[in-house]
């Protein structure tokens, strides 16, 4: 794999055991700890030009997510269990219990933000506040999918598809459907505002295997148990109990269709607060100083 060092001056890296596998996790900086967590088709290296300037004030952890970039890739179990969201959820919690930290920011985008606020559903004494970057909730997802949708996000579908058909397509030419998705997703339909390395960090962990396999279970985790269990937390009224924001792009995934914010309010997050980000999907990449801009003054507000 390249060597990411000079996208992130002063952190260390660490490989800590999780609860099926190492989980890799680039560390820097000092204050309070915020950890960063990534989303498809990319890894931690996504956060490169945010995560070097919220060192300046936080601890800053970025893991590469179970199956994804660095960390292990054990084989799935048809989407039930191995990727759910759940289960990546308790790889962070061991990451961060290794580091000494007991409580923390959590900070995720696409994928990266679905195991954020279901780590706080489930961990709601460890997440002090959450940032969740263009995504809706995965119940809102499957039912609100019209057909717009349907075509924005067919790889919902896809991907979620018995073992071995998505992975056979896409091991047929992986960096080429690699960079379509990336690029399909960005405001400018492009891949201008991506760094070199980052891109090849990403090409490296999609041209693996084991790690098209990880993706594809991902997402057939979110077709079945993440969608079950947001479905049984909706039924039984439980929220998310940490401040909450929500940043999505003005054309990316969520913008389409009704306010993300409402929609955040009327299903788990009754206090959230945000605002649109001109960008794509990709707002840590695609518009980094607008992010950063939203997320310093949320980050650092005290505690209640």
């Amino acid at each position: 794999m390249s060597n990411l060092d000079s996208l992130f001056p002063g952190f260390k890296a660490h490989w800590i055991d999780g609860p099926i596998g190492r989980i890799f996790a680039r560390v820097g900086g000092d204050g309070p700890p915020v950890v960063l967590i990534h989303g498809f088709p990319q890894t931690h290296a996504e956060w490169h030009k945010l995560a070097p300037k919220l060192a300046k004030t936080h601890t800053v952890i970025c893991p590469d997510l179970r199956g994804y970039g660095w960390s292990a890739a054990p084989h799935g179990d048809g989407g039930r269990e191995t990727y759910s969201k759940r289960g990546m959820g308790e790889d962070i919690v061991a990451v961060m219990q290794a580091l000494g930290h007991v409580r923390f920011a959590v900070v995720g985008h696409d994928r990266g933000a679905r195991v954020s606020y279901r780590l706080a559903l489930d961990h709601p004494g460890r997440v002090e506040r959450l940032a969740l970057l263009d995504i809706l909730p995965t119940l809102s997802m499957w039912e609100g999918m019209t057909a717009a949708r349907a075509m924005q996000v067919y790889h919902w579908t896809f991907l979620a598809q018995p073992e071995p058909v998505p992975e056979n397509l896409i091991k047929a030419d992986p960096l080429g459907w690699l960079d379509h998705t990336i690029a399909s997703w960005t405001r400018a339909k492009d891949l201008k505002l991506f760094d070199r390395l980052a891109l090849t960090s990403y090409g490296e962990s999609f041209n693996d295997p084991a790690r098209i396999h990880a993706a594809c279970e991902d997402y057939r985790a979110g077709a079945t148990t993440d969608f079950a269990q947001d479905q049984a937390d909706f039924a039984a009224g439980k929220k998310i109990l940490c401040p909450v924001l929500a940043l999505w792009g003005e054309a990316g995934i969520p913008a389409k269709g009704a306010s993300p914010l409402e929609i955040w309010r009327t299903t788990f997050a009754p206090q959230a607060e945000g605002l649109a980000v001109d960008s794509g999907h990709f707002l840590p990449e695609e518009n980094p100083s607008a992010t950063l801009a939203a997320l310093l003054p949320f980050l650092s507000k005290p505690a209640a």
